[in-house]
């Protein structure tokens, strides 16, 4: 039998909030397109410092940073993470698309690329939007979109939440740049 002694907080080399800021990014913004729950915010951002992710964009309703229930499960992350507040999540898909950052929503509409079918370019940097719990990403954002990709799903339902969502394409993605 194996000995798979788990590793202690001390032995996990973990980088310091300035390491953080000074690493290099993964060429990956996420933003979230009116997210209700401060939880899911919260995962979002523990998501984004673990894959040395650029920045959150936080649009709409979206709450922002300083909150209990968004540190709850940031951990921390909120402090890592570059984030800023947009109020219109439309206009800053268009202001980012200027920049010549390619804009990809996570939603399941026509013509979607299924997730392990997209392959990001080299050397471009990519912005993905993650909609709301109930609504998803809005239509008009959807349609301004660059890609739209789709995880598949098997089972009887129809949506994951956005904390796993945000999970499974942000490795996918860290993966592939």
């Amino acid at each position: 039998m194996k000995n798979n002694r788990k590793l202690k907080n001390s032995e996990l080399d973990r980088k310091t909030v300035e390491e953080f800021k000074a690493s290099q990014k993964t060429p990956l913004i996420i933003i979230l397109d009116n997210i209700r729950s401060l939880n899911n915010i919260g995962s979002v951002f523990r998501t984004a410092d673990a894959f040395l992710i650029e920045k959150i964009y936080l649009c709409g309703i979206t709450a922002t940073p300083p909150h209990k229930d968004i540190q709850k499960t940031a951990l921390g992350a909120t402090d890592t993470v570059d984030w800023e507040h947009k109020k219109d999540t439309l206009q800053l898909v268009r202001d980012l698309k200027s920049q010549d950052i390619k804009v990809v929503s996570v939603e399941q509409a026509e013509n979607a690329i299924l997730l392990h079918n997209f392959t990001p370019e080299s050397n471009q940097k990519y912005a993905v939007i993650f909609g709301n719990e109930v609504k998803g990403v809005q239509q008009q954002v959807v349609s301004e979109s660059d890609s739209v990709i789709e995880i598949p799903q098997y089972g009887s339902k129809h949506s994951l939440n956005i904390s796993v969502s945000s999970g499974i394409v942000i490795w996918d993605l860290f993966n592939k740049l």
